[in-house]
Order: structure tokens, then sequence, then C-alpha cells
């Protein structure tokens, strides 16, 4: 591709905070293909030396960027890489299922979120006019036994009392939930006390699977919801599940909500978007795997147990309704058969 080919510039600039993420990563590459300008944040500027690789024909047009933000809990710490943008994707947040204290995590998700709204109103300039949370299922799913479809109106009101119940021995993933309740309650509440001049939506994606756009050099660092996809692939033992429901989302997908969000942002205001597709899980990626690589010795499980040929709920059980989303975008999700054998493609590399 030469800089004559890179899609025509909107003259907009969004800012993508924790840009070298798995998810944050694609989104800026969505938003890039979409026509915009790209200014993202992280925590170090050698962490994202193979996303400038990636994208050195933006940087070389002067249509992405990086800017070092050091600590998300400093104060202040977003007023420079706000000015001057026309929307923030705010994507900076710990993520892991094996989070071991609440606290910390916690007050960086919450704090982090209100810092780049305190930072937005303040030096974002009249230009800027929306800002899009990437939330979580995990801010809406709770418990439940039984049918019950989960929709956007919906709270987990479970995780935050069970680390105020458990402390330090509050399991992982509901000290992980518990952050993303806190932090978009705090982005919704901020909007309430505030009313500020811009549109506010936040996506809320379950488990995000598909392939990385720019893979980690050593595969120990893939995000740990596609984990599995490699470690099934290069031969080791099927992973325990990652989650109870294992719904899943394509991460390209979730990048497009994002877009979305910003795009048709007079649509998206005020509004929570689940991103899910359906159900997997680590049987679902052996069997998928096994049957498209019949020549590696690849653990094969118990084929078929525990997720149903149309990767569908099970209809006595907790379910999703990510219609919401998939309505506005006009657009069906991307399968998980596809989703698997995309990331596997790209884990190839590793071989």
């Amino acid at each position: 591709m030469s800089v004559m080919e890179l899609p025509k510039s909107k003259n907009e600039l969004v800012l993508i905070s924790g840009v070298n993420g798995y998810i944050a990563s694609q989104t800026a590459k969505s938003f890039l293909d979409a026509g915009y300008s790209v200014r993202g944040t992280a925590r170090s500027l050698a962490s994202t030396s193979n996303l400038i690789r990636a994208l050195q024909l933006y940087v070389d047009a002067g249509r992405f960027e990086v800017v070092e933000v050091k600590d998300i809990l400093v104060p202040g710490a977003f007023d420079e890489a706000v000015r001057e943008v026309n929307a923030v994707a705010h994507m900076a947040s710990p993520v892991s299922q094996f989070f071991t204290d609440p606290d910390p995590i916690i007050r960086t998700a919450v704090e982090g979120t209100l810092s780049i709204l305190q930072s937005a109103l303040a030096y974002g300039g009249t230009q800027l006019r929306s800002v899009v949370l990437m939330s979580s299922i995990g801010a809406v799913m709770e418990p439940k036994t039984g049918p019950y479809t989960f929709i956007e109106a919906d709270w987990n009101n479970v995780s935050e009392s069970e680390v105020t119940r458990l402390g330090k021995d509050t399991p992982g993933g509901h000290i992980y939930r518990a952050s993303k309740v806190a932090a978009e309650r705090a982005f919704w509440k901020f909007r309430d006390e505030n009313h500020p001049n811009i549109t506010m939506t936040a996506v809320n994606p379950t488990y995000v699977c598909g392939p990385p756009f720019v893979l980690p050099d050593d595969p120990s660092n893939i995000n740990e919801t596609v984990r599995a996809v490699w470690k099934i692939l290069s031969g080791q033992p099927i992973p325990p599940p990652l989650g109870a429901s294992g719904s899943f989302v394509d991460v390209r997908d979730v990048a497009e909500l994002m877009v979305f969000g910003v795009e048709k942002s007079h649509v998206a205001n005020g509004q929570r978007y689940i991103a899910c597709a359906g159900v997997g899980g680590e049987q679902a990626i052996a069997d998928i795997l096994n049957e498209a690589y019949p020549n590696r010795e690849l653990d094969r499980g118990e084929p078929g147990k525990g997720y149903l040929p149309t990767f569908g709920f099970a209809k006595d059980g907790p379910n999703v309704d990510a219609s919401k989303a998939s309505q506005a975008r006009g657009k069906e999700w991307i399968g998980y058969k596809q989703s698997v054998l995309d990331a596997a493609k790209a884990f190839e590399h590793y071989l």
C-alpha cells in the first residue's frame, strides 16, 4: 500500500487510551481505515514499537501518533493528550480474570475513567463531540440460574457486593467485573452530574476472540481471552474455561462498534451496546482446530461437549441479547469458527 492508497481523511482526530492493547490496537486500525486520524496513549512508547511499525504508512502520513501517559491516576494525566481531538475512545483499564487485590484495580478503572473525562471537558476544545467507553459484559451480567436474557438495561449488582464481603479473598473474576461496573457507573454519573455538550456511549463486549492486529513478541503475552487458541494450536492441553458462559465476540466487531459510537454519535448517545456473537469455549476451539489442522497432534478433549453446534446459548440457561448493536450497525457478528481460525492463522507465526 502506498500513501496514496490510504483511506480519504475525514480530518478528524480520535484519542484512544491504552492504544497498544489487544482490542485497542484493532480499534486504532478500524478508525484509521474509516478515515480518522488517531492519537494513542500508552504507558511507555517502547511498548508500542510493533504497533507503530504496523501502522508506519499512517505515521508517515501524519495520521497516527502515540503519546506517553505513564500513570493515568496522576491528576491531569490526559490534559495534553485530549487537545484538538474530535472524539475519545477510552480503552485503558486493568483486564484479567486473575486479579488478587480489588482496591488498586477498581481505583485505577474508576479514576482513569474520570480523569480522561475531566481532561476532555477542560481541554478537549469545542470540536470534541463524543466519548466512547470500553466497558464489559461484566458490568451487565451477574450469576443467574435458569433461563434469563441479559439486555443493556441489566447491571451486575453482585460483584461489587462480593468485593465488599470478601476483600482480598474475592475471586479474580469478580474483582475484574466489579472494576468494570464501578468504572461504567462513574462514567454515567459524570454525564448525569455535568451534562457535558458531548455524546457518551458504552460498549459492553463478552469474551473477545479473533486475530490480534499486532502480535506480541512472545506468545505468553497473547491476550488471555484468546490465549486458549494458541495453547491448543501449539499442542498444549486444553486449558480450563476462562469463564462460566463461554460467550464471545470477535475483536474486529468490537473495534467497529467503537467506531460506530463516534460515527453515529447522535444515535449512540446515552446508549450501552452489548457485543456478543454466541457461545464457544475451550472444547469448541479444540474441535475447530483439530478439524482445520488434521496433521497437527492437538489435544482432542471430549469432542462436542459443552457447546451447541450453532455456537448459540442453551435454552435452559442465561443468555445475552446483542441484537441492539447488530441492528444499529446493520451488520451480523463474525462467527466463532471464523474468529478462532483467523486467530489460529495469525498464531501460526509462532510455530
